[in-house]
Formats: structure tokens, C-alpha cells, sequence
């Protein structure tokens, strides 16, 4: 089956949990014969290459953890062709979740996923022996990689950062992932980081992409990256072999784009692909416009997938007039599928 970008955008991103457009995801899977973006040589890269959504963290209206809905999450992504799911990153509110909560997210997520996918745990927190408690309640939770961000709030400087990265890279046996935020890399320092035994890649939310590749020049030793700016990705693949995928809070919404954007610039289809990150922009300029992390999260209720507000401070809830006016802002778009009587 071979869509036409008109035909794509008339069906809608969460259509193809339901039809045609999920036949012509099979081919992004990662055991098909379609090319893929380039991954490093080694056992814990296989089958990286990709689309990953930041996953968003679901509640209920009383606030506590939806447990069914990471289920149907991690279905509906992988219907849509992404690879896996970042838990409990920044999208997915970790830092506002009890360290009990983010371990029921990864243990719903690996029994969701039955091994179709890769699970990054995000374990940061604002104490490093926390961050290695959860590393290793992630690791018999039975995700593929642990991550974290740097030292929060204490610990602002390099040296801070390389104990905490080595204390919890050090916790488990699983590969390791720098989440690099708001941060500058500079290659000749950050090289340092991936001494560090299981330092193994890096999730990189920022736009100086030229800084991320000459890091990777000066590694010592095979590391996998992932561009985290929605907005940007296609420039980061135009960096040749430098990113292997994406990571992002809108794949949560509108995977089938991210996952083909993945598909053509693997093929070296930038032009192809470039009606979808159109689409993309715009729809990130609409989810940052507002301050209230709740909005962009109501974007999940458009689709059919109804995850509730962001917690406090993120995020304060909506009132019903303020959902319809924000979704009648997504109807505008025109490619999104409303779902949310579905």
C-alpha cells in the first residue's frame, strides 16, 4: 500500500491502529528488510534505530497513576511505527513522581511491550543514591537501558556530574544513557563521560548538532545518540551518521510522522520528508505556546487517548471550555484525528 501525502494527512496520525496506514508502518519495524538509520556495532544497539516517544505518564482524574493507559500507549505507539518509549523523562513528569510510581511505570511498560520494543528508564533525581536505587529497581523491572539527567539544582559543574553519571551507570549491568537538557556539549570535556564503563549514548535536546558530532569523533568506544528536539530532527539526521533516531513528546501524539521521518531520512529522502516536519513544527509551535503543561497533554485526550492533567507545578488542570477552545487550535492543523468520543 503506498500512500500519497494527501491521503496520509486525510486519515490522520491515529488512524492506523485501525487501518491502512499501519500496513505501510510494517515496514519500519525493525525486523523488516527496509533500511534503517545507522546504529553503532554491538549487542545493546540492535534493533536502536528509530522513533521514540518521551512517554507520557497518564492519571486518573483523582491524580493517581492510570496504569491500564500506559498499556494502550504502548500500543497505539507501536502501531504507529516507534521503536520504543522514554519513561519517566522530562514529558513524562519523573520529577514529580514517587520513586514507587516511576518504578509502576516501567514494570506496566515491560509488560506492555513484550519485547517489541526498547525501554529507556529515566532514573534521574535530585540525590544521586536515590538515582541509584531506582537504576536498579529499573533493571529488575526488565527495561533495555537506564539514563538520567544531570545533577538537578546541587552539583552544577563537571566533576558533580561524572560521580553522579558514574554512580548510577555503575548500578546495574544494563547500558547507560546521558539525557543531555538545556545543556552545552563540549566535546573535548563531555568525551570524559563516556570512560565511564556503560556510558553508552546520549539523548541530546538541543540544537547545536555540530557539537554532538564532533563528540562522537572523540569517543574511545561505540555510543548510540538521539535527537530530542521535536522541531529539529531532520536537521540532526542531516548530520550523516551521527543520530540514530529521535526522542520526543510529540511522537506520544503523532507517531506515524516521526516514524516515517525516521524511515525517509534513513533513505536519504530529506525532500520527501519534508511536508511532515512541516507538520511537525507547526504542531510543536502549538504545543509550546502554552505555558500550562496541561494543554499539551489534552492533546492525548484529542486522540482518543485521555491521560489527564500535568501535575502541579507543571501543570494545572483545565476546565471544559478551555480543553474545546485549545482543541479547536488542533482541528486547525488539519491532520491531526479527533478521537476523544471515540
Amino acid at each position: 500500500m503506498n500512500l500519497n501525502r494527501r491521503e496520509f494527512l486525510a486519515m490522520g496520525a491515529s488512524a492506523a491502529v485501525a487501518g491502512g496506514l499501519a500496513e505501510e508502518l510494517e515496514s519500519l519495524r525493525p525486523n523488516a528488510a527496509a533500511p534503517s538509520l545507522r546504529v553503532p556495532e554491538g549487542r545493546e544497539f540492535e534493533g536502536m534505530a528509530g522513533a521514540y516517544a518521551a512517554l507520557v505518564t497518564p492519571y486518573r482524574q483523582d491524580g493517581s497513576l492510570n496504569e491500564e493507559m500506559i498499556e494502550r500507549l504502548v500500543e497505539f505507539g507501536l502501531a504507529n511505527g516507534l521503536r520504543g518509549f522514554y519513561l519517566t523523562g522530562s514529558t513524562g513528569e519523573g520529577f514529580l513522581l514517587s520513586a514507587d510510581e516511576r518504578v509502576r511505570v516501567y514494570e506496566r511498560a515491560v509488560k506492555a511491550a513484550r519485547g517489541r520494543a526498547k525501554l529507556i528508564a529515566h532514573v534521574g533525581c535530585v540525590s544521586t543514591d536515590e538515582a541509584v536505587s531506582l537504576a536498579r529497581r529499573a533493571a529488575k523491572a526488565g527495561v533495555d537501558w537506564v539514563s538520567s539527567v544531570a545533577p538537578v539544582y546541587f552539583g552544577q559543574n563537571f566533576d558533580a556530574a561524572f560521580a553522579h553519571y558514574r554512580a548510577i551507570a555503575g548500578a546495574t549491568d544494563l547500558p547507560f544513557m546521558i539525557y543531555s537538557v538545556g545543556a552545552q556539549v563540549v566535546p573535548d570535556r563531555d568525551v570524559r563521560f563516556f570512560e565511564i564503563p556503560n556510558v553508552k549514548g546520549m539523548k541530546y535536546t538541543g540544537y547545536a548538532y555540530w557539537t554532538v558530532k564532533e563528540l562522537r569523533r572523540r569517543l574511545p568506544k561505540p555510543a548510540i545518540f538521539f535527537a530530542g528536539a521535536d522541531e529539529q530532527e531532520l536537521c540532526a539526521f542531516a548530520y550523516g551518521d551521527t543520530f540514530s533516531g529521535c526522542i520526543g513528546t510529540t511522537d506520544n501524539m503523532i507517531p506515524a510522522h516521526h516514524a516515517r521521518i525516521c524511515a525517509l531520512a534513513a533513505e536519504g529522502c530529506f525532500a520527501e520528508a519534508q511536508p511532515l516536519m512541516d507538520d511537525v513544527v507547526r504542531f510543536v509551535d502549538l504545543v509550546v505556546s502554552a505555558p500550562n503543561a496541561s494543554y499539551w497533554k489534552s492533546v492525548m485526550r484529542y486522540i482518543g487517548l485521555d491521560c489527564g492533567p500535568a501535575r502541579a507545578p507543571a501543570g494545572q488542570p483545565l476546565s471544559e471550555a478551555d480543553y474545546q477552545a485549545y482543541a479547536a487550535k488542533i482541528d486547525a492543523l488539519g491532520f491531526i484525528e479527533r478521537r476523544d468520543n471515540a
